[in-house]
């Protein structure tokens, strides 16, 4: 992803406080549940009150199309499992490409870019193999 970002130069809009990507539901993997269970765990033992927010937001979280991540801090416009956030938050917004043809770009990245341009940026992530496996070994631990 840092050489997605390094390519990408001024393109990249991602910054805190921008959060566009943090609205409405999206699938995780059994891997990113136990990143972010690990993530909040630690969260409590550093900053309580913290964690306490965010477990109030979880709990109220209904997954409506322009609902806000509950792990989002709405003050902030930060993500209070940065560390531990899913696989999808982790590759957007940059030009990536995980598998097939589809290039996946945050809509407010690349603002006037030509798809030459966006193209010039793109890195191929590989990630479903390593995180499918790992997935697998979690279930099959359970």
């Amino acid at each position: 992803m840092a050489e997605a970002v390094r390519r990408s130069g001024s393109w990249i809009a991602c910054k805190p406080g921008c959060y566009e990507c943090c609205i409405g539901p999206f699938a995780i993997s059994m891997l990113d549940g136990e990143r972010l269970r690990a993530g909040l765990r630690e969260l409590e033992r550093v900053d309580p009150d913290r964690a306490a927010r965010v477990r109030s937001r979880v709990a109220e979280y209904r997954g409506g199309e322009d609902e806000l991540c509950p792990v989002l801090d709405p003050g902030e416009g930060t993500c209070d499992l940065y560390e531990a956030r899913p696989i999808t938050c982790r590759i957007f917004g940059p030009a990536v490409r995980t598998g097939g043809d589809a290039i996946g770009v945050c809509e407010l990245c690349y603002a006037g870019a030509s798809d030459e341009e966006i193209a010039a940026c793109v890195v191929d992530v590989e990630i479903e193999e390593d995180e499918e496996e790992i997935s697998v070994q979690l279930a099959l631990s359970i």
